[in-house]
């Protein structure tokens, strides 16, 4: 016999104190949701824990009274995989929001899962050092969400994932038990590395309640180069020729479509005379006067190949600020059409292929719905974005999308590239995860979800089902 909402609260309070116990109506929907907005939130109580032993707690807890916990960072996520939509408690972390110690020696950070991660990025430029996971959401996504999710961003191509940063982490399983993993250490050969099965396994194996983060050096005098190109197929033309010479930063792109929802949302200047189908955006270190001459002459071996038609460079700081706005200013200029969205990733050498698949794709369908393409095209991660009409249905919009989405699924397959570069699985493509996965990968991935959590309590129905 299940219990009441009363019957379960009275137990939270004698764990937590009760104000960090809410059932109000507006705290639940609050923090019941993520930025899917996939299904009305409907959970049983939010709670807010402090230290890792109340974590244990309530963990406990809910296993001895059976009912289901989900983790809530800064509920960015776009897979739904924050959402608690079955009489879930929510399990916030907005009060572990401390960094709590620094080691300069090692360049290491310890600090809680509710840390906001420019937080963490403003923390580290205190410390004359740099900490390079970076994307649009990072002044309200938190740092264990960032874990859990093994989030990307625009640094990938030179720094790696979130993964590549975290060198301990101390988890609390599905058993309530708590588990140190690595302990910030550089080398250790001792077998199993469960750290990185809690990277990106989005709370359905433990909650992450404490991270030792590696930071390092800030790269040098930036330079942004934006381009206009004609055709989808320049985008990775271009970039093969500027990683001959350049170490590059980042290597951005995005559609006229994008650039023309940033240049009326933000009220920015075009800095080109013409518009063009897609631009691309490089941003490399400019610390020896040779490099700013080795980009000028990689810019008109690709205007002499005809992959770009025109140019412009950052002269300082403030205009590479100028020139990253029109690329990371798409997701904010077009959140109001509620967009569907796919986040997908193959090899750089699939690109060309994936690129000239999708343009085929969504000329077959609704010429009315709009697609909005950006992404990290350095590290092989594109993000496609289709815009409702204002004269069409939803229900006809997301009938139509997920059409749309079965067959970039099906192209990613076929290429041998993931059906979620960065966003995770969540609710939202757990239904396709075998596009990705083949079958015994899926049957593991049940074991070892089955070893942590044996009762399903943590995160259940997320990324996959037992």
């Amino acid at each position: 016999m299940s219990l009441t909402t009363k019957e379960i609260v009275d137990q939270l309070v004698k764990v937590l104190e009760p104000s960090r116990v809410k059932i109000h109506t507006d705290d639940l929907q609050f923090y019941g949701n993520d930025w899917s907005n996939i299904d009305k939130p409907n959970p049983l109580a939010i709670v807010f824990p402090k230290t890792i032993k109340e974590v244990q707690a309530i963990v406990d807890l809910a296993n001895r009274l059976s009912f289901p916990l989900v983790p809530s960072g800064g509920r960015t996520g776009l897979s739904g995989g924050a959402l608690a939509k079955d009489r879930e408690l929510v399990v916030s972390f907005d009060r572990m929001n401390k960094i709590l110690e620094f080691n300069k020696a090692d360049n290491l950070v310890i600090c809680q899962p509710g840390v906001v991660t420019r937080a963490l990025k403003d923390f580290a430029e205190s410390k004359g050092l740099f900490y390079p996971v970076d994307f649009a959401s990072v002044g309200s996504s938190q740092i264990g969400g960032n874990v859990a999710t093994n989030a990307g961003g625009v640094n990938v191509l030179r720094y790696g994932m979130t993964r590549d940063w975290i060198k301990g982490i101390k988890v609390v399983t599905g058993t309530g038990e708590l588990l140190d993993l690595n302990r910030g250490l550089k080398k250790n050969a001792t077998g199993f590395d469960f750290r990185h099965l809690f990277i990106g396994s989005e709370g359905t194996l433990g909650f992450i309640v404490e991270l030792t983060l590696e930071f390092t050096n800030p790269p040098k005098d930036l330079n942004v180069m934006l381009m206009g190109l004609n055709s989808i197929e320049n985008t990775t033309q271009v970039l093969a020729i500027f990683k001959e010479r350049l170490d590059l930063t980042a290597f951005e792109f995005f559609s006229d479509i994008a650039m023309q929802k940033v240049l009326e949302s933000k009220k920015l200047r075009n800095p080109f005379n013409h518009s063009y189908r897609f631009y691309a955006l490089v941003e490399f270190e400019n610390n020896y006067d040779e490099q700013l001459i080795v980009a000028s002459e990689l810019f008109e071996k690709c205007i002499d190949s005809e992959y770009a038609a025109e140019g412009v460079v950052s002269q300082n700081k403030r205009q590479a600020r100028e020139f990253w706005e029109f690329r990371e200013g798409i997701t904010e200029s077009i959140a109001s059409y509620t967009p569907f969205k796919s986040d997908v990733s193959c090899r750089i050498s699939q690109t060309p292929a994936f690129l000239s698949g999708l343009d085929k794709i969504l000329n077959r369908f609704n010429p009315k719905i709009e697609a909005v393409l950006f992404g990290h095209l350095g590290d092989g991660n594109v993000h496609i974005n289709l815009l409702k009409p204002i004269q069409m249905d939803n229900e006809e919009f997301r009938e139509e999308c997920k059409m749309i989405a079965e067959r970039i699924f099906d192209l990613v397959k076929s290429l041998g590239g993931s059906i979620s570069a960065e966003h995770g699985i969540g609710l939202t493509k757990k239904p396709y995860l075998n596009y990705s996965r083949d079958e015994a990968e899926i049957k593991y991935m049940r074991g070892v979800k089955r070893l942590f959590d044996p009762k399903n309590i943590m995160n259940p129905g997320k990324l996959i089902d037992l």
